[in-house]
Order: C-alpha cells, then structure tokens, then sequence
C-alpha cells in the first residue's frame, strides 16, 4: 500500500515544500490553519455578530437592511419588571417563567446528574462481574436521539401509556402524568438526567481509573475508612474532572430543548417551557415573529452562561492554589 501512496505523497509534497521555502517554517502554520478559521468565522464568529445586530433591530423582516435600529429597547422589554419574583409583574412574563423553570431544572438536573453519575462511576470502577455489560447500559442512552428518547418516555407515560396501564392492572388507578404541572416538571428531570448520566458517568469513570492504586493501598495499610479514603483522596483527586462535568452538565442544562420540547411541549400551560423554547418560540413559532427580542434573550443567555463557567473555574482554582 505504502508503494502505491508514495508517488501521490510525494506529488503533494512539492507545491507545499516550495510554498515553506517562500514563507518559512513559522508562516507555513497558517496555510493549514486558513481553511479551518475561515469555517469558524463562517459558522460561529459571523453568527454571534449577526446575532448582536439582530438583537438591536425590530420588525418582522428578516433581512438586516429592512429592519429599523432600535438600539437596546429589546432588553429593556425583556428587563422590564416590577418584582423579578414575580412573572407576573413583567411586560415578558413567559420570558421569566421560563427564566424561573430553568433555573429550578438546572439546580436539579445537575444536582441529580452529578451526584448519580458520580455513585455510578465508583460502582462501575470496582471489580464486578458483567462490569463491561453493565458500562455499556449506562452509556446506551446516550447514544440515542433526545427525541427518540422523549418519545420513548412519552408512550409509557401518557394517558393511556405502558405506566398507567400497570398500575390499573394493579388496581392503583392511573395518573396523569403529563398533565400535572409538578409531575411533568419531575419527569422531565429525570429524563434529561437518564438520558445524558451515561456521557458523564464514562467521564468520571476515567477520571477514577487515573487515580494511581498506590495511593489507595497506601490508605488501606494505614486502616484509613471507606469514607476516609473517598473524602481525602477520590474527591480531591477527581477534582478536575469534576469541574468539567459540573460545567458541561451546567451549560447542557441550560440549553435543554429538544427533549423536553418533544416530551412535553412546555406544558402543561409554561410549566416545563425553558429559556430556548422561549427564544425558538420568539424567534421561530410564534406570531408575529420577532427576531430582535430572540437574539437579545439569547445574548443575555450566552452572558449568563460565560459568568457562571468563569465563577466556576475561578472557584476551582482558589481551592487548588488553596
């Protein structure tokens, strides 16, 4: 094989082995960086510019040049509000419902997340037999699609979905589970947590197998406790790592939308709506249309979530230069 890619190699090589010649060893770089920058100026750097200059437009137009400047009266609409507490005294009350519900559903989605995620890597890091099966469970629901996933969960938990129809089988009666607002803010909880504990459970599980064994076998001579040994040396040790679960789960939650969307629809009423239905809603679904007003929640979004993930980070690294 190697004989037949040599002369195709060596073909390539002469126009970049002369291009070297004419810049230098430095100035080459960035002929193989080029392409890539300009796919993100293209896809992620020009988006977040428009977006900036959408959020200070109005109308129903699409096109920049037909939309009249309004300046920041987008996010004074938004920040609007006599008592933040209460979404009712705002001039955008869904946009604080939906503020409200996402705060309460990251607060237990990562809390949840993380703390099962973390039981289950320990588990799963002991010398159990089927460890590899049982690894390999955890992970599966990760690999299907979050509306495949709601829709599975949605079939067993409807009206006369898998759930009820056990219980009456059962003589328990059926409940409705999804329209309840209490009830389909839990099991979209749960959800979001069954579905993605998997990706984060396979990271705190490396994180545990690069902990050297010494150090256990050292704690274990010394007679220290399971718990001594967990509080003292796994904690600390899989500190990192824990900082990156934290933030991706935080900023995962955060941006739920299609799941949930798909699961329940923001209902019953705005009690499972999140910040990005509001905006996909804003933006997209509703009537009139209003871009400006989506691309300013999505701006105040995209600040939230640059602050928390920088407290976090400056939190981590008080505790290690500590």
């Amino acid at each position: 094989m190697y004989k037949f890619l040599a002369p195709v190699m060596g073909i390539v090589e002469l126009p970049f082995s002369a291009l070297q010649k004419v810049l230098g060893q430095r100035r080459i770089a960035w002929v193989f960086l080029t392409p890539n920058l300009i796919l993100f100026a293209v896809f992620a750097f020009l988006p977040i510019v428009l977006n900036i200059a959408y959020s200070m437009t109005g109308s129903e137009h699409i096109l920049l040049s037909e939309r009249p400047s309004v300046g920041g009266e987008n996010f004074s609409v938004l920040l609007s509000c006599q008592n933040y507490l209460d979404p009712n005294s705002c001039e955008r009350d869904l946009f604080w419902r939906s503020v409200g519900n996402t705060i309460f559903f990251v607060v237990l989605q990562v809390g949840f997340m993380v703390g099962f995620s973390l039981i289950t890597a320990i588990i799963l890091n002991r010398d159990i037999r089927a460890r590899g099966f049982f690894r390999a469970v955890f992970f599966f629901p990760v690999l299907l699609s979050p509306v495949v996933v709601a829709l599975i969960w949605k079939w067993i938990l409807q009206r006369f979905g898998v759930l009820n129809a056990a219980m009456e089988g059962l003589g328990l009666g059926s409940v409705d589970w999804l329209l309840e607002a209490n009830l389909a803010f839990g099991w979209s909880v749960f959800l979001s947590v069954w579905a993605h504990m998997g990706f984060y459970t396979l990271i705190l599980l490396a994180g545990l197998q690069a902990i050297p064994r010494d150090v256990y076998e050292a704690a274990q001579l010394d007679r220290a406790s399971p718990w001594r040994i967990f509080r003292r040396i796994t904690l600390p040790l899989l500190a990192p790592t824990m900082l990156v679960v934290l933030v991706l789960s935080l900023i995962k939650g955060v941006q739920t939308f299609d799941e949930v969307f798909a699961f329940t629809g923001g209902g019953p009423g705005s009690a499972t709506t999140f910040i990005i239905q509001f905006i996909y809603q804003t933006g997209f679904a509703g009537t009139p249309r209003d871009f400006g007003l989506a691309a300013a929640a999505s701006l105040l979004l995209a600040v939230v979530l640059v602050v928390l993930t920088a407290l976090q980070f400056r939190a981590n690294r008080s505790k290690v230069d500590g």
